[in-house]
């Protein structure tokens, strides 16, 4: 930076025919200038300055430099300019990844938000129940609900934690009756999510009381959206993280079931290439996103022990 600033400095003289009115307009002292000047002529090995003209005047080589130099400053801020309006106007397509039931019920909701706070950026979802290899996949931002990335070149930011609940409509609990102990699951129909840790067993806890307990999926899928549509249809209980069914419980089509009992909680994060600038449209996504969780205060709602009472 020093060889710039260096430049910069002789160009400003030049142009003011005077080494004193370059410093003002850098906003330094006229000491700081002549040492800067010194510097320049030492490190090039060449005058560039006429000493004997009460002016500041170039000498012949010196003009030829001025000349280059001048042009490459401008560039240079012509350049700065140009990426300072496409960061003050990003645009592009962003590409981003996660399960079906968060786009539907999170992701896509707030697109006409950002639509129109940024209505040069257009998105691509890839809809995946599994992890795509963001690098390969050419995705900008994943959200997920595992604690870290293999890959150690990605950056991890939580977005909010949830529980995850049992749940059942209200024509299933007319016919099959209400379970009031982690006991009484053993006689009723489950819809299970094929990719969940342990799809065949629950893990309850109250306190410091802990039941596993052997269920039998009646259905069992790899998509969270298909098993909420069962649910509702009233073919069994659901085990689901809150966010996907919240809705649906505040609403009266789900109910909660056993709110006392616990099974263990997700989080769910952001994950993106770490980078040292990142694309403004990515940043910009990533900080709308955390901001518009942190201001519907979902984190509170998804894991208040009441679903729906917050």
């Amino acid at each position: 930076m020093g060889k710039w600033s260096e430049v910069e400095l002789f160009v400003h003289a030049v142009d003011q025919s005077s080494l004193s009115k370059a410093a003002d307009a850098l906003d330094i002292s006229i000491a700081t200038a002549s040492r800067k000047l010194a510097a320049l002529e030492q490190r090039l090995n060449a005058r560039l300055v006429d000493r004997h003209s009460r002016r500041f005047v170039p000498t012949e080589i010196g003009e030829g430099f001025y000349q280059r130099c001048k042009a490459m400053l401008s560039d240079m801020t012509e350049a700065e300019e140009e990426v300072q309006a496409i960061a003050s106007q990003p645009s592009g397509t962003l590409h981003v990844t996660s399960s079906l039931s968060f786009c539907v019920t999170q992701l896509v909701p707030l697109l006409d938000t950002f639509y129109q706070r940024y209505p040069n950026i257009d998105v691509q979802i890839i809809t995946a129940n599994r992890y795509l290899d963001i690098i390969d996949a050419g995705i900008d931002v994943a959200i997920r609900t595992r604690e870290y990335e293999a890959d150690s070149t990605m950056t991890v930011r939580q977005l909010a934690r949830t529980r995850r609940i049992l749940a059942a409509s209200p024509a299933y609990l007319a016919q099959r009756g209400m379970p009031n102990t982690p006991d009484s699951l053993a006689d009723h129909a489950f819809l299970v999510y094929s990719h969940t840790t342990h799809p065949r067993e629950l893990h309850l806890k109250r306190g410091k009381q802990c039941k596993n307990v052997p269920i039998h999926p009646r259905l069992e899928a790899n998509d969270a959206e298909l098993l909420r549509t069962a649910a509702l249809r009233g073919q069994g209980i659901l085990v689901q993280s809150v966010y996907s069914i919240y809705d649906d419980i505040v609403d009266g089509r789900l109910v909660p079931l056993l709110e006392d009992w616990d099974l263990p909680w997700l989080t769910i994060n952001l994950a993106y290439q770490s980078r040292k600038h990142l694309p403004a449209k990515t940043r910009l996504f990533i900080d709308f996103l955390i901001q518009h969780f942190a201001d519907m205060e979902y984190e509170r709602k998804w894991t208040s022990a009441r679903i729906g009472a917050a």
